[in-house]
Parts: C-alpha cells; sequence; structure tokens
C-alpha cells in the first residue's frame, strides 16, 4: 500500500479510518495531494472526484443524509473550501454530518502575498459545529482536535472543519506509514443545561388538560416514529397532527395539506380562532408553509413545546420548553401519561379536510396546461418505491398541496432554503440508496446547478423532471412584486434556456413535452429501464401559473 510521506496527512487518515468515515468526496487540486494519494490507495475508503467545490459539497451532503453517516470533503488550499460554504450552512441548520477536510498552507505562508492563500482557520465560525485547526508537529494535540470533530459531526449531526497545513514537497509517497493511531483519544462531551426536573409532569398535566392539541411536524427522517406511535396520536379526537411533504408521515388521520387547510379561512376571524390550539407540540426540521407559520404568530397557543435531541427554535414566538430527546423516545416515555381527550378538535377539521380534498380533485379536473397541471400529473407518475428529491421555491411548495405516495423517502434542503444544489444533493443521496432516485425540480433551481451533472456517478435510474417555465415563476406568486420596473430581469429572470443540450454533453437521456397529451405519453415511459439516466423537460407557459394558484385557492374558499 502507498501512503503519503508527510506524518500528518498520515494521522488524518487514519484517524478517519478509525471513526468509519468511508465516503471521501474529493475536490482536485495540489495542496490536498497528500490526502488525496493517501484516501485513493485505500481500498477502505469510497473515493469520488468532482471538480467543482460547490457541486461537490452537495453531493456529499446527500450522501450522508441518505446514509446517516459522516461523508467527508477534501479540497486544496484558497477560496476552493469557501465553495463548500452553503453546503456546509444546509448541513448545520438540516443537522447532517458532513466533514470539510480542508489543506493549508503553514502559518508562516498566511498573508505574505503567497498565492491561493486565504486565512482558513475558523472560516466557517458561524455555521459549524467544531472547527480542528491542525497544527505541524504537534501529534497529541492533533489527535485530540481530529478525534473531537469526527466524534462530533457523528453524535451531534452537523458539519465540522479539519484544517490541515502542509509544507512542500507534496508528492512524496512512502510503503510504510510513520503516523501511528494512539488509544482512542478521550473526547469530553458538551455539557447540557439544566432541564426543569418536572418538565415532564407539567407537559402532561398540560396535554391532559388541553382540549385542543396541534402537532406539527417539520423535515422529518424515513420511518422515524414507530406507527403504533403514529396511531396513538392519530385516534385521540382532541390531536390535529399536520404534516407537511418534507415530515415523511403517512396516517389517514393526519392533515398533510396545512395550506388548503388554512388558506380558504385565513380572512375568516372567527374560523382561525376555531384553529387556535391550546398546546402545540412541534418536532422535525424546518417549516415549508408560510401560511401555517403567519397563522401561529398571530394566534399563538397558551404552551408551546419543541420535541429535538439538538435545538429548538421559538418559530412562533411562544416556546415553552425544549424537551432534548429523539421525538420516538420522547412519545415511547410520556404516552403513558397521557389520557385520551374528548371534543372535536380533530373531527371537525377532517371534514373540512376532506371537503377541501374533493375540491381540489374538481378543480384539477378542469385546469389547464399550467405548473399546477404538471406537478400533478407528474405525481401520479412517479413509482411507489421511490427516493424523492424537490427543489426549492415553487416547487416544494407546489408539492404541498398534493398527495405523496407512502412509499416515498422525500427530501429537500431546507435548512437554508437555497436554490443551489438540489441537484447535487439528489445525486450523492441516489449514489448512497439502492432504490431509484428522481428529482423533481424548477428550471432556476436545475440551470443554477448544472455542474452537479459533471460526474460519473450518475446511476442508470436516476431520473430528473425539469419544470421550466422561463423564470423564476415563484415571484409572481409572491405578493408585491409583478409591477415593478423591470420585474422580468431582475426578479423573474426571463431565459430562453433548455437542458437539450446538457444532456447531450452528458449523456443523458434527453425528451421534452409542451402539452398534456405529450406529458401523459412521455411520463408513461419515463420510469421504464434505460441504460442511462434520464431527463424530461417540461415547458409550461410563464405568465399562467399565478393566476392558476389565486384561482385555485380561490376554489377551495367557496361552499
Amino acid at each position: 500500500m502507498i501512503y503519503p510521506k508527510i506524518p500528518l496527512a498520515q494521522h488524518v487518515l487514519q484517524w478517519c479510518r478509525k471513526n468509519d468515515v468511508r465516503e471521501i468526496v474529493i475536490s482536485p487540486g495540489s495542496r490536498n495531494a497528500p490526502l488525496t494519494i493517501g484516501f485513493t490507495h485505500d481500498d477502505f475508503f469510497n473515493c469520488y472526484s468532482i471538480v467543482d467545490e460547490r457541486c461537490a459539497a452537495f453531493f456529499a451532503l446527500g450522501m450522508a443524509r441518505q446514509s446517516g453517516r459522516p461523508a467527508a470533503l477534501v479540497c486544496t488550499s484558497g477560496s476552493a473550501l469557501l465553495n463548500y460554504y452553503p453546503a456546509v450552512c444546509e448541513a448545520y441548520y438540516s443537522d447532517i454530518p458532513l466533514v470539510v477536510i480542508s489543506a493549508d498552507r503553514p502559518a508562516s505562508k498566511i498573508d505574505i502575498g503567497d498565492g491561493q492563500t486565504i486565512r482558513q482557520e475558523n472560516v466557517y465560525a458561524n455555521h459549524i459545529l467544531y472547527s480542528a485547526n491542525l497544527r505541524e508537529g504537534e501529534s497529541a494535540f492533533n489527535t485530540g482536535e481530529i478525534q473531537r470533530a469526527l466524534d462530533t459531526a457523528a453524535k451531534e449531526k452537523g458539519p465540522v472543519h479539519i484544517n490541515v497545513p502542509f509544507e512542500e514537497p507534496l508528492y512524496d509517497m512512502v510503503e510504510v506509514p510513520v503516523a501511528e493511531v494512539a488509544d482512542e483519544h478521550p473526547v469530553p462531551q458538551p455539557e447540557k443545561g439544566a432541564e426543569e426536573g418536572n418538565a415532564s409532569g407539567i407537559f402532561a398535566e398540560r396535554w391532559n388538560n388541553a382540549g385542543r392539541k396541534m402537532v406539527l411536524v417539520g423535515v422529518n427522517a424515513p420511518a422515524a416514529i414507530p406507527e403504533h406511535l403514529l396511531n396513538r396520536l392519530a385516534e385521540d379526537p382532541s390531536v390535529l397532527v399536520f404534516t407537511e411533504t418534507t415530515s415523511n408521515l403517512y396516517h389517514p388521520g393526519f392533515f398533510p395539506g396545512i395550506d388548503k387547510i388554512i388558506a380558504p379561512i385565513e380572512k375568516a376571524e372567527e374560523e382561525l380562532e376555531k384553529l387556535r390550539p391550546d398546546m402545540l407540540l412541534t418536532f422535525g426540521g424546518l417549516i415549508v408553509s408560510k401560511k401555517v407559520k403567519a397563522f401561529l404568530r398571530k394566534h399563538p397557543p397558551q404552551w408551546h413545546y419543541h420535541i429535538d435531541p439538538k435545538k429548538a427554535y421559538d418559530t412562533y414566538f411562544c416556546l415553552t420548553h425544549h424537551f432534548r430527546e429523539l421525538p420516538a423516545d420522547f412519545f415511547n416515555r410520556m404516552f403513558p401519561l397521557l389520557q385520551r381527550g374528548e371534543g372535536t378538535y380533530a373531527g371537525d377539521w377532517k371534514t373540512e379536510r376532506d371537503r377541501r380534498e374533493q375540491r381540489h380533485e374538481t378543480f384539477m379536473q378542469q385546469l389547464p396546461f399550467s405548473d399546477m397541471k404538471v406537478y400533478g400529473t407528474v405525481f401520479r407518475a412517479i413509482p411507489d418505491r421511490q427516493v424523492l428529491h424537490f427543489s426549492n421555491s415553487a416547487t416544494i411548495r407546489y408539492s404541498q398541496l398534493f398527495s405523496m405516495k407512502p412509499g416515498w423517502d422525500i427530501y429537500c434542503n431546507r435548512g437554508t432554503s437555497g436554490i443551489d444544489g438540489s441537484m447535487s444533493t439528489a445525486i450523492g443521496a441516489s449514489v448512497a440508496t439502492a432504490v431509484p432516485t428522481t428529482l423533481v425540480t424548477g428550471d432556476l433551481s436545475f440551470f443554477y446547478d448544472s455542474n452537479a451533472l459533471w460526474n460519473r456517478y450518475l446511476k442508470e435510474d436516476f431520473r430528473i423532471v425539469l419544470v421550466n417555465n422561463g423564470g423564476g415563476g415563484i415571484f409572481r406568486i409572491l405578493p408585491g412584486h409583478k409591477n415593478t420596473p423591470n420585474f422580468d430581469t431582475y426578479f423573474e429572470t426571463v431565459h430562453g434556456l433548455t437542458a437539450e443540450h446538457l444532456c447531450r454533453m452528458y449523456g443523458i437521456d434527453y425528451t421534452a413535452v409542451r402539452d398534456e397529451p405529450g406529458l401523459q405519453e412521455e411520463l408513461n415511459r419515463f420510469y421504464g429501464s434505460s441504460g442511462r439516466p434520464k431527463l424530461i423537460e417540461i415547458f409550461t407557459p410563464r405568465t399562467a401559473n399565478d393566476v392558476v394558484l389565486v384561482d385555485y385557492f380561490r376554489h377551495l374558499s367557496d361552499s
């Protein structure tokens, strides 16, 4: 076996092996040559080479999210690691274990005018769980720093940064390593703040006395909550469970279409007061629905409890207590103390939910070809078992209006909600699973991340559904922009781009459709076996979609 000659590089490699960090995404460069040599000559590691650092970082993020295990990024010095920053932020807010290993110049070479040199130490300070700044020749110190970083990524589920200074020569190799991994370095656990000793008892008492209890679930990993716990929530008539597309929770007693409930009543104060909960219980990541956030801020519950091992955001400005545990553990622990409620809180809104679903179906039947029509048609065509990734902005919001299939594992980069990296994330996730993967994306997200296709790891069962409405259609939906001067240039960003030539360049089967019959016909073939990945580009009318959406919510409101 071949090893890099530099002991510090050997040290990093051996600690990654010891911590079972196997997935290594390498951004080619020179200063990181010692790490690249070591990782790529050791069969323990699965190495991937992706040139564009931003794409590489989201690729690794997708792998880590899919597997639940840390994935590592390796880059050269200078601006390379700054291009990782968007994915680092997403990992930070989405609790994804990502390990950034950046090569650097020695401290003596910083700020003296050397090329490809920036101040790399603590560069991610505001969005990182741990920064390990290694030092040449300080083995004991480096051992502790590396282990703390890797341990933090794995246990606290988030990004860490290991900055590794290398002096030239960089490419020398040896057959026998000189660095040895000592016994595991003890890692002090972070101190937890003192919890209220009787918080659980107070919660149980309030829960049992509350007539209207709302459970709101954000981003949630598939199969994270056992079915028998979901049944307990669904069977309680005093509990209303709101879920989102990204919640990955399916139960006939739950409410997956939040906006379909709230939008028709958001101007009716009496109806909003009927929906206001006495108690709000939340778990999972960030919420997509702006309507439910606005509703709960204007009509806050008396108590808001959040369940999460790490953090609790005061999203609705009424946070009462944070239970620092996994939701499944919380419900297993608390259900023996919780009584089944009484009343019609859930039943009344289930009646409304069913009525809105009927109105939804009648609207879809007479709907002209548009974004909304396309999304409804596409969702019916996607196979029952699929890993499904959504891009941000309009795509994830349209998905909230439709029923998802229980066999889908659904993901979206909602930590920072940016359009960057959606395709790279989906491709990385597809590499980490045997289940076929589909990306549903809008045009701006697709073209913004088009370098995601510049890698050799696209699987033949990978599918891309590209809804191209010729610009940032979300800005036509948002209030107050359409009359702004130069709206189509600086907000909607109208373009005439198509994915056809990109697909030809990267070896992807391409199909374009412009009407409903053509869409139905192509979707019938889209998931058939193929020796290459496939992309279907669906062109929709740019100026009709916001009108359709307004008509949709008006239709839901009609008696």
